[in-house]
């Protein structure tokens, strides 16, 4: 499914699809999305928010999702491949520093930037995210619905996600319609068969970061919501206790995912949390 938004950079391993909107010549903001998940699954109205307080929102296709192409097609990778691959794209857009905002696995690899590349991050927020998969892990009937393959059938699949952002998502602020309208608008743009269990081997195998964590000297936010059953609080929780001087906003209402009732007060967290760190003159 073709949009005229999308951009694509020639990588070393990948072709990477992505983003690039807001303000121009504002400050890079890149966003790094989570399991199975496409640059879509970004909330638009996010992206634009940010875009009009004068941020230059950049959204990434992972390896192995959305319109992303393999130029390389190993057998398994790191999440410091994802980690690398974004680096990649900002020395492709010429951008020496960005704000970086990651969830739930992208939450993992935006705290990977940080930890190893600390002069291209002018702030760093984690959101749904862990220090590592065993801190806050999801139980069997969760980690079981979530590795389930999808049936080949397009409307028995696009159920099968709705379900699951049933279980996993927020319960406060269910909204099937929107559910059933992502989960079909990311059906029939791009499908990764084999991606997501190789994103989850690069989470399961990654080393726990809680003591580089502690090292890191950035503006951090950390935002995690108490209804998220796939990474539980006590992964946000655990985030904000290793990285210094961060800020933590947990939210009652919010699932494995970011309703829209709280799409004002994550997107004015995100700003105020950059905002600390001096803009560049």
């Amino acid at each position: 499914m073709n949009d005229e938004r999308d951009r694509f950079a020639e990588l070393s391993e990948v072709r990477m699809c992505y983003r690039d909107e807001g303000d121009p010549s504002g400050e890079p903001l890149l966003m790094i999305m989570g399991l199975s998940s496409q640059l879509i699954h970004w909330p638009q109205e996010i992206v634009d928010d940010l875009g009009e307080r004068g941020y230059r929102v950049i959204r990434p296709d992972n390896r192995d999702s959305g319109l992303t192409e393999w130029k390389i097609t190993p057998s398994q990778y790191y999440l410091r491949a994802v980690a690398r691959d974004a680096i990649e794209l900002l020395d492709h857009l010429g951008i020496e520093q960005a704000h970086v905002v990651g969830a739930s696995m992208g939450g993992m690899v935006a705290q990977l930037l940080a930890i190893e590349h600390p002069a291209r991050v002018r702030s760093l927020c984690s959101i749904m995210s862990t220090p590592h998969v065993s801190i806050g892990m999801a139980d069997g009937e969760v980690l079981q619905e979530l590795t389930k393959p999808l049936p080949p059938n397009r409307d028995e699949a696009i159920e099968q996600v709705v379900d699951l952002y049933t279980l996993i998502g927020s319960k406060t602020y269910a909204d099937r319609e929107r559910r059933y309208a992502l989960a079909t608008h990311a059906y029939d743009r791009a499908r990764h068969p084999e991606g997501p269990a190789r994103q989850v081997t690069a989470s399961i195998i990654a080393p726990n970061r809680t003591k580089s964590l502690q090292q890191l000297r950035v503006p951090a936010l950390v935002i995690h919501g108490a209804e998220d059953s796939l990474i539980k609080i006590a992964g946000g929780e655990a985030t904000h206790a290793a990285i210094p001087g961060s800020t933590y906003l947990p939210l009652a209402a919010m699932g494995h995912d970011i309703p829209a009732p709280l799409f004002d007060e994550v997107v004015a967290a995100i700003a105020e949390n950059a905002a600390r760190r001096p803009a560049v003159v």
